[in-house]
């Protein structure tokens, strides 16, 4: 478990939705400095925070935003993009970019952070997924998120040794601009991050950020054929 006090923390895609909600939560549980990121500069008045870019698909960006924060001790890995195209018959440039993002991002800012975290005592490595890690029907989208939620889970053993608690967070549809055109229950971002910081500084592995997914992980063990969704707008 890690206590949020005094911490410097890494948050990408910080600049608006559960990002901007998660920058707030560490503020508020006494974080001593927040690095935010966004694919564009943008400015936060802030003192504790330190606005940066950052493009996950770029090693050279990654490999920046690594030597501008060395001291951070918590590192989310927020940043997203939302492209359910269809497998068979959707871009293969959108579903690659799915999993330059989604997958490969989470994966590129481990491998930096990795030896920071473990310098500054260990510390934590948040990775968001979504219920749809565990459902079929989302196309790319679903398919890079069980990527990056096995991803998480291998993490968790390889930095087990340097004592960086690593923790996957599922959400079902969380009331941001990405998901502002689809129907269904949404939890609110500020929520979300509520239950994320409290994962961390409980010492959890595992956060269920609402009823949508404890009741998908629930089904996990019954038919796959009841694990479908399908993204209504």
């Amino acid at each position: 478990m890690v206590a949020v006090q005094g911490k410097v923390a890494v948050v990408t895609g910080g600049r608006r939705g559960l990002g901007a909600a998660l920058v707030d939560e560490l503020l508020a549980r006494g974080a001593r400095k927040v690095y935010s990121t966004a694919r564009t500069a943008f400015t936060d008045e802030r003192p504790q925070v330190v606005p940066l870019e950052l493009e996950v698909g770029s090693p050279e960006s990654v490999a920046a935003l690594a030597e501008a924060a060395g001291d951070a001790e918590l590192v989310f890995n927020n940043a997203g993009v939302l492209l359910p195209d269809p497998l068979l018959s959707g871009s293969f440039e959108r579903i690659t970019e799915t999993f330059d993002v989604n997958v490969f991002g989470p994966l590129r800012l481990a491998r930096a952070f990795a030896p920071i975290l473990a310098a500054n005592g260990g510390g934590a490595l948040v990775n968001m997924h979504s219920v749809l890690s565990w459902m079929a029907g989302s196309g790319a989208y679903g398919a890079s998120k069980a990527a990056a939620w096995s991803v998480t889970n291998s993490l968790r053993i390889e930095l087990a040794a340097q004592h960086t608690q690593v923790v996957g967070v599922h959400a079902g549809l969380i009331d941001t601009d990405m998901v502002s055109d689809m129907s269904g229950p949404k939890v609110t971002p500020a929520e979300v991050a509520r239950r994320i910081v409290d994962g961390v500084e409980s010492g959890a592995v595992e956060v269920l950020a609402d009823d949508v997914s404890v009741g998908v992980k629930a089904a996990l063990s019954g038919p796959v054929e009841n694990l479908s969704f399908a993204l209504s707008h």
